[in-house]
């Protein structure tokens, strides 16, 4: 497939909404071409692991696959993160709290309660502690049925990337992905996900700009203009008068 000049620099939904899945995918290996070619290679290995996990999920209109892509391509590009850990982290965000059991298969197949120490070890023996480590960080909590999830969705958020530094990083990427990329989304769940996601704008504000968050003045300030713009998209779902049919 043929892909515009460009391409480095085209916003990532524009990508998605023209070329979509192999639009993202070619836009990563731009990203990581200057990489060594083991980081590569490293690169590649989670990047196919997350295409298998996820085969079968969508995004609404969308391969979920995509979503992970623009996780990374944001990191790499906008953030400058060059730790291939945190890029291979953002990757497999997702696979231990959505297919815990089909990771833990890839290891030594322990399942029931262990089913995510068993997820994460797998991780942690084909990529390293330190990137299994991102993983748990940024992975969701199992909720208490008798407590409102968004408040422990919120408590998990603050108390796990407090002591982690570099997962404040990808959880910012997957968070502008869900918040700013919200204008994008249809359906009925918008309005569930705006609820959710804008009382936690605060609170990522609050990680962005602790003077330990590895990130440079200038990205910083861009994740800041990006929450606010979440914020304003957020209010606008759900503060918008209802008008009769």
């Amino acid at each position: 497939m043929e892909f515009p000049a460009h391409l480095a620099t085209m916003p990532m939904h524009a990508i998605t909404e023209i070329h979509g899945e192999p639009g993202l995918l070619a836009r990563f290996r731009l990203e990581i071409r200057d990489f060594a070619e083991a980081e590569r290679a490293r690169l590649t290995e989670a990047l196919d692991l997350a295409a298998h996990l996820h085969r079968d999920d969508r995004r609404v209109r969308e391969p979920y696959l995509n979503h992970l892509l623009r996780v990374a391509i944001r990191m790499l590009h906008h953030y400058r993160v060059r730790d291939v850990d945190v890029i291979v982290a953002g990757l497999l965000h997702d696979t231990v709290e959505d297919h815990p059991a089909d990771l833990a298969a890839l290891g030594d197949g322990r399942a029931g309660a262990d089913v995510r120490e068993a997820a994460l070890a797998t991780l942690a023996g084909r990529f390293g502690p330190r990137v299994a480590r991102l993983v748990a960080a940024v992975t969701n909590p199992v909720y208490d049925p008798d407590r409102d999830r968004h408040v422990q969705y919120r408590e998990h958020v603050a108390a796990s990337l407090d002591r982690e530094p570099w997962a404040r990083v990808i959880k910012v990427s997957d968070f502008t992905d869900n918040g700013v990329g919200v204008i994008h989304s249809v359906g009925p769940k918008v309005p569930t996900w705006a609820a959710k996601y804008r009382p936690l704008v605060p609170v990522l504000r609050e990680l962005v700009t602790r003077p330990d968050t590895p990130l440079a003045p200038p990205v910083k300030r861009h994740i800041l203009d990006q929450l606010d713009l979440a914020e304003e998209r957020f209010s606008a779902i759900l503060d918008a008068p209802a008008y009769p049919n």
